[in-house]
């Protein structure tokens, strides 16, 4: 039994401005999968108001007070609605529910379904008004009332956990509440054999103060000869454990670390795994865990292993949200649902654009370098290190923060753009909003250079990799350098970062050929000056291009005569401007 979709209506930043709720379209729905699932995005997308609604209907194992706020409402509405489907009941699960099940026909055979939901109204007054939570396949539904809820509680951990404060003892203590819902202990307070070992421990107490031949006896003397004198009489004190019931004995546990290593990533792991206790018990409740910002306070390391177990642990949906590009470059794509803009969108193989050949290269180069594309507002997908490093330095010179803007820049080190592209193309309604522009270089060459043949590459780069928000803008001439080098505005920086990326090399022992004593050619045309810096330096003398690149991005950074108009004038880099202006959603 697992929790296979969730319908919201009305709930936080997931509404509509209609008054009356469209049951056939709910503002958001999300198709779970069995096992791993992980909710990836930037801030404020709505990845927490997706766990909350979980919890609000289903309760979880901790003792936290759960519930409805005002907030909760979608701007002024007047009522929300929350809709949790579960599916693959087994035979004691679904007698747990056998007068609130659904049916699902495939074919020949049907299979039950349970439907749990929440439908709450506000008064006119702002209140909001009494209401149950329901099941059925109906709209109304039936009243389910608490015995019944008990099996759809929920193992909730909080984001920026107080894990070791939870683990300590004290009343009603977090570990407590875990070891009593656990089968060893559960319906056993009077009867444990925790409980007989603490009677044993009492009489022991007893002894010690009691037995003339042990130095606690020195004690209860001296206070009975006080009694006596106090109460005026003979009086027998006796030292004891008080509470002998196995909640009182659980309640003064404390769960540590046998080395006693203990640090906020140690106190946390120890933390979760007790939580998952709760996953582990054998009557017919589900086992599912929500857990916000697995990689709070844990190094990427720890985080790895946790997703690992979870990725692999059977029988245990699991339901994360995370920021970590580490988390999100480890995970399947099919198991990631990326929160963006309103909306989710699963990754799984029937809801993306991408192949079987797709999801395996990208789980093989897909790192951690290129997971903040989970993040962004808007994303440029660039093929070498040259345009990572320069371009993040053009856009600032036309007065584009691309950092402030939440744009990312995503070198895939390869022409492998339609395999990332197609993450963010979707095969229905509705499509992610993400701009993504994708900058390639035409690759002709000088030589071969010819209007109808530079035209019909451009076409057939942009009708290869455009789609819904991706957009393709490829260089008019052969490669990004060399476009640079055609620029009167920057072709002189280039050189002179050349020239310097040749004398690092030299110094460095990577390139023993001497330093280039030639002067910039100012006396040949444009298309010449760029040959002789793309081909006769980079090309024919083995400079490295990334060098280059790092040198004439720091010139360019630093030299406040280019200006903005200067750039946005340059016909060869026309296609970058463009570029970024597309990605930070300014054309």
């Amino acid at each position: 039994m697992y929790l296979s979709k969730l319908k919201l209506w009305n709930f936080r930043k997931f509404g509509s401005d209609t008054d009356e709720l469209n049951l056939e379209i709910p503002d958001l729905e999300i198709d779970f999968k069995e096992g791993l699932n992980v909710l990836i995005g930037e801030n404020d997308s709505g990845k927490t108001a997706i766990i909350d609604s979980i919890k609000i209907i289903l309760n979880t194992h901790s003792s936290e007070w759960i519930r409805l706020e005002r907030e909760d409402f979608y701007k002024t509405s007047k009522r929300l609605r929350i809709e949790c489907y579960f599916e693959d009941l087994l035979e004691n699960e679904a007698s747990n529910f056998t007068e609130w099940l659904g049916l699902t026909q495939d074919g020949d055979k049907s299979f039950p379904y349970l439907k749990i939901f929440l439908d709450v109204k506000k008064d006119i007054n702002d209140r909001i008004l009494s209401f149950d939570v329901r099941a059925g396949a109906s709209e109304d539904g039936y009243r389910l009332p608490a015995e019944a809820r008990e099996y759809l509680k929920t193992t909730y951990l909080k984001p920026l956990r107080d894990a070791k404060n939870e683990l300590i003892p004290k009343r009603n203590s977090r570990l407590s509440q875990i070891l009593q819902g656990h089968e060893v202990f559960k319906g056993k307070d009077e009867e444990h054999e925790l409980v007989d070992i603490f009677k044993k421990f009492s009489h022991e107490i007893k002894d010690y103060f009691r037995n003339n031949d042990k130095e606690g006896s020195k004690v209860k003397k001296s206070l009975d000869i006080f009694l006596e004198e106090l109460f005026g009489d003979k009086r027998d004190s006796e030292f004891n454990i008080t509470d002998q019931k196995l909640r009182n004995i659980l309640e003064i546990l404390e769960l540590t670390l046998e080395d006693g290593k203990l640090g906020l990533g140690s106190h946390n792991l120890l933390f979760i795994a007790s939580e998952l206790l709760n996953l582990e018990r054998k009557d017919s409740s589900i086992k599912l865990a929500l857990i916000e910002e697995l990689e709070a306070h844990l190094h990427p390391q720890a985080q790895l292993r946790a997703i690992e177990y979870m990725r692999d642990k059977k029988g245990i949906q699991f339901i994360l949200t995370t920021h970590s590009p580490n988390i999100g470059s480890k995970v399947k794509l099919e198991n990631l649902i990326i929160c963006e803009d309103n909306g989710v969108f699963a990754m799984g193989k029937n809801n993306t654009k991408l192949g079987e050949l797709d999801y395996r290269f990208l789980e093989r180069f897909l790192d951690v370098t290129k997971a903040n594309l989970f993040f962004a507002k808007g994303l440029i997908l660039v093929e070498g290190w040259s345009e990572e490093m320069i371009i993040p330095v053009l856009a600032e010179r036309i007065g584009i923060d691309l950092t402030k803007k939440g744009i990312s820049i995503v070198n895939v080190a390869s022409i492998a753009f339609l395999r990332y592209s197609r993450i963010f193309q979707r095969n229905q309604m509705p499509i992610m909003s993400l701009p993504v522009s994708i900058v390639t270089d035409v690759d002709i060459k000088p030589e071969q250079e010819e209007e109808a043949i530079l035209s019909a590459a451009i076409i057939k780069k942009e009708n290869k990799f455009n789609g819904q928000t991706i957009k393709t803008f490829v260089s008019p001439h052969w490669t990004f350098e060399y476009c640079l080098g055609l620029s009167p505005v920057l072709a002189p920086y280039l050189f002179k970062s050349v020239k310097l990326a040749l004398d690092d090399m030299r110094v460095d022992g990577t390139n023993n050929r001497a330093a280039i004593t030639r002067s910039f050619p100012t006396d040949l045309n444009r298309e010449d000056v760029a040959r002789f810096i793309y081909k006769a330096l980079i090309i024919d003398k083995e400079i490295s291009k990334v060098i280059i690149a790092q040198h004439f991005a720091e010139i360019l950074k630093e030299n406040e005569l280019i200006s903005k108009e200067a750039l946005e004038a340059e016909d060869s880099i026309k296609y970058i401007i463009e570029a970024i202006k597309y990605a930070a959603g300014e054309n």
